[in-house]
């Protein structure tokens, strides 16, 4: 038998699915060590090095309660004088208190069903207009949502498929613990005798009832309350039917009883933590790997580490502001305390949503609509919560504090960071890796990034004079995430339609030249009447006003789309508009180099086979380029790590990327966030780890890595040049695009402003030309004396005859 055992931990411990048998037979595996070790690895093969936890306020919207479970000391009887449920001030004034601490998550506690005992419940929810317990709470959890925006976590009790229809309108996840299968433990002396909420069916079928209907689900088993640990096993067995079914169990708890004085139960042992721990591994070994298993560490505060070896992969609520109200008596481990257990145990602590990663990627399945845009408004790039307020291009948002100095690297990460300032090309699991370190790993990759900047450009930081010029703003392709182009999907968005006259570019070229440019950058939305014809006749409107101006235009997309409507090959096109002044490409237009991505950023517009092939076409042709990503809005790190990849694989067949510019989504005014389609941007430690693994994804192929201050704010480029960056950017002269996305900066940042920031920075200043050459004295003095801008004329749009227009080219299909 002990063989049997030993055989079977261990397949499970390699993934394997145990089927039922097989898994029953596990509640006689005696031995410990085997059990945390394979149950560490079944956790590390689905999970990784995160371990998560939910800031959280719990809300008791009632202690009242229609069972009388032998443990347990939440539920009371009505007491005279006192309310019988939370009044929605009180209950907004708890979440409120929580919202100012930083948590993401209201937990809402309550009894079951006590109105249908206790009269001081039922004459409570009348005086409240209410009918059920279950009403009130519908209507609590939509106030406190509205008014504080914390996500509601719903703990009801025994429920139907109404009233888990009506709850799910107003909270991101609900819970119900099973406890046990077992319906001894209902039998008369048994901790659930005259209970009818714990009758195992009957709460197996509210399970089924929530996985029908697409809730994401939290539920569990309680340990040493008289069960055997067969009868454990079945539990999980059931929970893990139900998930194999509906696929909604987030996460299951494994908790162990805790003996509470003036409780029936009193005086009863607890299980020991071996036992504990021995339930948390069977529990790891039978439920499905994407199922996060919990324990609570404020019941076990002294053997983190031990629940940590035991497989869990979440630590659960973690309140800064409420008590633990069903274990009053078990204070909160300091978050503090769990960052250093996952630190000793080589994970990394990252705080959650109610809603997990997995379940939130597919908000359209497990969210109400009134609930998705909230949802992944608190989200990163990964699903979980968002660690700091701080948003792309808002100067209301302060810029975070620096990681965690790192305190110990592991030796695969430092073998990574030495292989990329070595110059070797890193796999894209290596790369996400970088791309989602947390914490003291987050330090070292940042550090890395700045060594090799150091190394390869020094402390000179370069800036372009330049002016950006965009021709029109009508564009007939169907970007989800574009405020700046107009067209039937957005034309509520700021500004009006426009289609610069030949006179008024060439107006604004010799106005830049006259400033102190040496480039203006042109690109627009494509318009239904322009042809490949018409970027021509700007070039020629440009050389013209401004002969000695360096013309960084056209994107990828307009080049291709220029091409096409000509019947030209790409090669012929780019040799064309060279030939009439064009020096070099903006890497624009390529968002993300993922097509699944871009299938839902921007379904008809080229993918990403066409962007490298503009590119690669155009360096063939002596036409320099620059790399882009837009990133945070519905991609993933392994997203950014092949768009990394991909550039860099160009880069080192052409050598034609001058530099990579990252963009991060600025989310105000764009379609795709206000449809509740995309996160608001990405976060702070993203924005600063794109620079970074920038640069050591690219080196030696690509050497620059500029950071965007209409993108990142001022003190976001200070700090995105101690990670990597090199560059600053534009002046721009009337930036326009990410202004229209809702950015506060811009739309011009001067010669002296932009030397005065990198100075602060502790780097020293340098004007220079588009391919990082230097550039004539008189242009920087004309920078520095440049006069005010004149008043843009935007000419209004006109639209040529139908009967004279060119068909569109089509590349894709929007949905």
């Amino acid at each position: 038998m002990k063989n049997l055992s030993h055989r079977l931990v261990a397949r499970a411990g390699a993934g394997e699915r145990l089927d039922d048998a097989d898994a029953l037979a596990l509640a006689d595996a005696p031995d410990l060590p085997p059990l945390l070790t394979a149950a560490a690895a079944r956790r590390d093969a689905a999970h990784g090095r995160l371990v998560s936890y939910s800031p959280k306020v719990f809300i008791p919207l009632t202690h009242l309660c229609r069972d009388t479970c032998r443990y347990c000391t939440f539920a009371r009887t009505p007491r005279a004088g006192e309310a019988a449920y939370l009044s929605v001030d009180q209950a907004v004034a708890i979440a409120e208190a929580g919202a100012a601490a930083g948590c993401h998550e209201a937990l809402f506690t309550l009894g079951d069903a006590p109105e249908k005992r206790w009269r001081a419940a039922r004459d409570g929810l009348a005086a409240l207009g209410h009918e059920t317990t279950l009403d009130y709470l519908a209507h609590v959890a939509r106030e406190v949502h509205a008014r504080t925006g914390l996500l509601p976590h719903l703990n009801p009790g025994v429920m139907g498929a109404r009233e888990i229809a009506a709850l799910r309108e107003v909270s991101v996840s609900m819970g119900l613990m099973l406890e046990s299968t077992s319906q001894r433990l209902c039998e008369k002396g048994g901790p659930h005798h005259g209970c009818p909420d714990k009758a195992p069916a009957v709460r197996l079928a509210t399970l089924h009832a929530a996985g029908e209907q697409a809730v994401p689900f939290t539920s569990g088993i309680l340990i040493g309350i008289g069960e055997t640990r067969r009868e454990r096993v079945e539990a999980l067995l059931a929970l893990r039917a139900l998930h194999e079914a509906h696929g909604h169990l987030q996460e299951v708890i494994v908790q162990n009883f805790r003996a509470k004085p003036d409780t029936a139960m009193a005086g009863a042992a607890e299980p020991d933590l071996g036992d504990h721990l021995w339930s948390i591994a069977i529990a790891r070994l039978v439920l499905p790997p994407e199922v996060s298993v919990q324990a609570p560490p404020n019941l076990n505060p002294g053997a983190l580490d031990r629940l940590l070896a035991a497989g869990i992969n979440d630590f659960g609520g973690v309140s800064p502001v409420t008590r633990d109200h069903v274990n009053p008596e078990a204070p909160w481990p300091a978050v503090a305390a769990l960052s250093a257990a996952c630190e000793a145990a080589d994970k990394a602590l990252v705080p959650r949503l109610g809603i997990y990663p997995r379940w939130l990627a597919e908000p359209r399945r497990w969210l109400a609509k009134s609930m998705r845009t909230p949802a992944l408004t608190r989200s990163d790039a990964r699903g979980f919560a968002r660690e700091d307020g701080w948003l792309a291009g808002d100067a209301r948002t302060a810029v975070p504090a620096g990681p965690a100095p790192a305190m110990r690297t592991g030796a695969a990460l430092s073998a990574m960071l030495d292989a990329a300032e070595a110059g070797e090309r890193l796999d894209e699991s290596s790369l996400t890796r970088l791309l989602d370190a947390r914490g003291g790993e987050m330090a070292a990759v940042l550090a890395s990034a700045d060594r090799l900047r150091a190394r390869v450009n020094g402390d000179t930081v370069g800036y372009v004079v330049t002016r950006n010029i965009n021709y029109t703003n009508l564009c007939y392709f169907g970007c989800r995430f574009c405020a700046f182009s107009k067209g039937r999907r957005n034309a509520d968005l700021r500004g009006q339609p426009y289609d610069l006259s030949l006179e008024e570019i060439g107006r604004r070229s010799a106005e830049a030249w006259a400033r102190g440019a040496t480039e203006v950058c042109l690109q627009g939305g494509i318009h239904p009447d322009y042809s490949g014809e018409t970027y021509v006749e700007i070039l020629r409107a440009v050389k013209a006003a401004a002969p000695d101006i360096h013309v960084h235009a056209f994107s990828p997309l307009e080049v291709w789309q220029g091409a096409a409507s000509l019947g030209m090959p790409l090669a012929d096109f780019l040799a064309v508009l060279r030939d009439e002044g064009l020096g070099s490409l903006p890497g624009t237009a390529a968002e993300v180099l993922d097509d699944a991505v871009r299938a839902v950023l921007c379904p008809d517009k080229i993918g990403t086979a066409q962007w490298l092939e503009v590119m690669e076409t155009a360096h063939g042709l002596g036409l320099r380029s620059t790399a882009t990503m837009m990133f945070g809005h519905v991609d993933t790190p392994d997203a950014w790590a092949r768009h990394l990849l991909a550039i860099r694989d160009l880069a080192a067949r052409t050598g034609g990327f001058t530099e990579f510019v990252p963009l991060p989504y600025v989310h105000m005014e764009s379609p795709l966030f206000r449809q509740g389609r995309s996160r608001k941007g990405p976060t702070w430690r993203e924005s600063l780890l794109v620079h970074a693994v920038a640069r050591l994804a690219l080196h030696p192929h690509v050497t620059n890595v500029q950071a965007s201050w209409v993108k990142m704010g001022p003190d976001g480029v200070k700090a995105c040049l101690h990670a990597g960056a090199n560059d600053a950017g534009g002046t721009l002269m009337n930036e326009s695009i990410t202004r229209a996305a809702g950015a506060a900066f811009g739309e011009e940042m001067p010669a002296a402003a932009m030397e005065a920031l990198i100075r602060a920075a502790g780097r020293t200043p340098r004007q220079r030309g588009t391919f990082y050459d230097a550039v004539p004295a008189e242009r920087s003095a004309a920078a520095f004396a440049a006069a005010p801008l004149s008043p843009p004329e935007q000419t209004p749009a006109r639209r040529a005859p139908r009967a004279s227009r060119a068909p569109l080219v089509r590349f894709g299909s929007a949905p």
